[in-house]
């Protein structure tokens, strides 16, 4: 199956909440009940009060018109506003940041628990000897002893050297280990994982901003990249979460796990509209093969069921 197949059976939930109110409009003047209707469904998706604000607008402007009578038309009118939006959270992906950046190019690995960070590292990891560079991991979530053995179990399927120091350990001085490494190693990229943190824990949220200070003293300009794993599935939580590590450790990038199980993929589009922060990843399921760089055009595209260029 192909990816871009992957990613509209994943978005299928989704669709079909914005689908059912879109097919109302087939054959009918829109008016103020239907618009409504549809107004709830997408916010039912997750697009965020400040999206669908947006895009209401818009799709009132553009009823006046005759192409905008069918659902087709209204389609084609969100489908454009939508990739409007989307285009903000578009960037360079992983593999350009790792060829055109420092090295070795350090990324810091952050999020809740539960969100699929350590999978995440592993597959970035995968995709990174595949493209012939050389990766390293540093097992920074001291705080779980399995947190530390499934990274080590990663790491060696996919075989990349781990740095890791005992259960319990400064998570500070596992990073440091980490980068003095990586130097000494002359390797292409180093992906630090961090234990899974509540947003709202003020004193974890601090240790997080310790071991991004340690990095930056043994290397200059790192972390290069910030990069903030959600899972889509908790919907406006995500965007919650996208805010608070944002102001505690400035993120620069964003990885969506778990869209194919929610209806709430339209959470991408309210933290694009919010944030503006790149989309560097999306995952649609456990392989490898199911985390995938972020494309705006293939993303409207599989969520409104259409064709793309992208496959």
């Amino acid at each position: 199956m192909g990816w871009f197949q992957r990613l509209s059976e994943g978005l299928g939930r989704t669709r079909h909440v914005v689908k059912q109110s879109m097919d109302q409009f087939l054959g009918r003047v829109p008016n103020e009940n239907l618009l409504e209707d549809l107004e709830a469904a997408l916010l039912t998706a997750d697009l965020g009060a400040s999206a669908v604000d947006r895009l209401m607008k818009r799709v009132r402007e553009e009823t006046r018109g005759a192409d905008a009578k069918t659902s087709e038309g209204l389609q084609n009118v969100l489908s454009q506003a939508l990739y409007t939006i989307l285009k903000t959270a578009s960037g360079p992906t992983i593999d350009q940041l790792v060829a055109e950046g420092p090295k070795p190019f350090v990324t810091l690995v952050v999020g809740v628990n539960g969100v699929g960070k350590t999978t995440t590292i592993a597959k970035i990891a995968q995709r990174m000897t595949q493209a012939g560079r050389r990766p390293l991991l540093v097992a920074g979530d001291t705080f779980r002893a399995a947190a530390i053995e499934q990274l080590q179990i990663w790491g060696d399927r996919v075989g990349v050297e781990v740095i890791r120091q005992r259960h319990g350990a400064d998570p500070a001085a596992v990073a440091f280990d980490g980068i003095v490494a990586a130097k000494a190693r002359l390797v292409d990229m180093v992906l630090v994982d961090t234990a899974g943190r509540l947003h709202t824990k003020s004193n974890l949220m601090d240790e997080l901003r310790k071991v991004k200070r340690v990095i930056g003293r043994e290397l200059a300009g790192a972390p290069h990249e910030v990069l903030l794993v959600l899972d889509a599935t908790v919907g406006q939580n995500a965007l919650a979460q996208a805010r608070q590590f944002h102001e505690a450790v400035g993120v620069t990038g964003l990885a969506l796990t778990k869209l194919d199980g929610t209806a709430r993929g339209g959470i991408v589009v309210a933290i694009a509209e919010a944030l503006k922060l790149p989309v560097r990843l999306i995952g649609v399921g456990e392989s490898a093969d199911d985390l995938q760089d972020f494309n705006a055009e293939a993303f409207v595209a599989a969520l409104f069921g259409q064709s793309s260029s992208r496959s």
